[in-house]
């Protein structure tokens, strides 16, 4: 077996390497009060539900497996490895010409490069409201204009983000896809949307998708076998009966909290976690 590349928890000679995107239940506060909830080495790491990869820029992996089923959101990270510095001169074009006006026209107007889509995607992410990610029936971006104003941040480093993404293998696909080719050697970290049994229909949005209770159990079923293949996995879930009475008998749960871990009791907005 090939060795473990180890990385690193701690601050290195670069600055910590922060997500382009923000996505609604993104994970930048679990990477910055539990660092050391993940693995210290590991051979590849593993995201099914990718989102704004926050804990993939954390980790910063050798090598990585990520995939997501929003299509406009992989095609935006295959752009950013080809195409950084153009894009980042695009997006701040947007920035300086950001708007009201400015953040319509391009929410109506598709371009045809991969560039430019991808300058247009983080734009409207940026400038949106909460970085909400919505699409209406016709599979078109709905979401209104935010009140940020500041679209290129001055840590963006897009060259940066490239060299570590040429690092992945990136898909867009059915979670179900990615956990079946996860090996023993992987660290794989699982973010679903929390969906819970007594959910109006038993289901919600997700990205152009609908992730039902179906859905969790199918997630359920995927991450059994990918633990049974040897890998290392964490998934984060909602703390909720329902939830827990599903991963029952597969790994270790414990509750994390705003501020410090508490027991399985804790509060139940708070998002539960299983390890195995």
């Amino acid at each position: 077996m090939p060795s473990e590349t180890s990385v690193p928890m701690h601050a290195t000679e670069q600055p910590q390497l922060e997500p382009f995107l923000k996505w609604a239940g993104g994970k930048r506060w679990l990477c910055r009060k539990y660092p050391g909830i993940f693995p210290p080495s590991f051979e590849r790491y593993v995201e099914p539900f990718l989102g704004s990869g926050a804990v993939f820029f954390h980790l910063s992996p050798s090598r990585a497996l990520l995939s997501d089923v929003n299509t406009a959101l992989v095609e935006t990270y295959i752009a950013m490895r080809r195409s950084p510095v153009n894009i980042h001169r695009l997006v701040k074009t947007h920035g300086i010409n950001h708007s009201a006006e400015h953040y319509y026209k391009i929410r109506a107007h598709i371009p045809s490069t991969a560039a430019e889509k991808a300058a247009r995607f983080i734009y409207l992410n940026w400038a949106c409201w909460n970085g909400l990610y919505r699409e209406n029936q016709r599979g078109e971006f709905n979401v209104p204009k935010g009140t940020k104003e500041n679209i290129v941040l001055a840590g963006d480093d897009f060259s940066r983000t490239a060299r570590l993404l040429r690092q992945a293998v990136l898909f867009s696909g059915d979670f179900e896809t990615t956990l079946d080719r996860v090996t023993e050697s992987d660290f794989v970290f699982i973010d679903p949307p929390y969906t819970v049994k007594h959910n109006a229909n038993g289901f919600i949005k997700y990205n152009q998708a609908i992730f039902s209770w179906n859905d969790q159990r199918r997630l359920r079923a995927a991450v059994g076998r990918a633990a049974k293949r040897g890998a290392r996995i964490l998934v984060t879930n909602a703390d909720h009966a329902t939830v827990g009475q599903l991963y029952r008998g597969l790994g270790v749960k414990f509750t994390l909290a705003a501020r410090r871990l508490r027991r399985c009791n804790a509060p139940r907005r708070q998002p539960g976690s299983f390890t195995n």
